[in-house]
């Protein structure tokens, strides 16, 4: 059951991968980026090391994410004014 998990979640991770090189709205691509880790730290946790699920889901799905929405929107502001 755990392999059938696993191969859903490493084809959605995939998808995700897909859709956040291909996407046209950067920050549709950065939140794409983060379900990419947020998938990640799942199946680290399925794969029995939980230490590096949270790590992951901390830094590089929280942190990670929230930094370079912050990066987008201070750029979008100075190309408004």
């Amino acid at each position: 059951m755990i392999t059938i998990i696993v191969i859903v979640l490493g084809l959605i991770m995939i998808i995700a991968a897909f859709l956040a090189i291909y996407q046209k709205n950067l920050v549709a691509a950065v939140i794409s980026a983060g379900v990419i880790s947020l998938l990640a730290s799942i199946l680290y946790l399925l794969l029995a090391a939980p230490d590096v699920a949270m790590t992951e889901a901390a830094i590089g799905s929280g942190l990670t994410t929230v930094v370079f929405l912050y990066a987008i929107s201070k750029i979008k502001k100075k190309d408004g004014e």
